[in-house]
């Protein structure tokens, strides 16, 4: 059976960041996404889709994207129910979310939700805030490649 999700869109609110009682950490948010085709009104409509992220992914997603973030996620879906408060049984349809992808830098996001826009040319710095100034340095590929906490005891072969 296959059960692959992949949109793209833009976050309804900040994620939220909560820890489980294990120290688990789990982000939700929501994704907007725009559907291909527009209404008789002429106007384009969108689903807004339910995600959750696990551990790193999680801590990440919270601290990097925002309301307005536009983001790329690649998971499947999961349904859930449970009994709410009232006693009725409550069903949940949401993305578990395996990769999420910032398709923006995190100036533009920052820029959108104080009002400013991007124009053509400027606005972005080149490396978004909190990211070490080596994060986007060109990678080594072949035999000399080093890759950062792993060392070759770590590898299976």
């Amino acid at each position: 059976m296959i059960n692959r999700v992949v949109l793209v869109g833009r976050l309804t609110k900040d994620p939220e960041l909560k820890y489980t009682q294990n120290g688990i950490a789990v982000t939700r948010f929501t994704l907007a996404v725009n559907r291909t085709f527009t209404n008789q009104q002429g106007q384009r409509e969108a689903d807004f889709i339910n995600c959750v992220t696990w551990r790193k992914q999680a801590e990440n997603t919270a601290n990097y994207l925002k309301k307005g973030s536009l983001a790329g996620v690649d998971g499947r879906i999961q349904t859930s129910s449970f009994d709410g408060k009232d006693g009725n049984r409550v069903f949940m349809t949401e993305v578990l979310v395996e990769s999420v992808q910032f398709l923006e830098p995190r100036q533009a996001a920052e820029n959108r939700t104080q009002g400013q826009s991007y124009q053509n040319g400027g606005g972005y710095q080149q490396n978004p805030p909190n990211l070490p100034n080596d994060y986007y340095q060109k990678p080594e590929y072949g035999a000399n490649a080093k890759v950062p906490g792993v060392g070759d005891d770590d590898l299976p072969f």
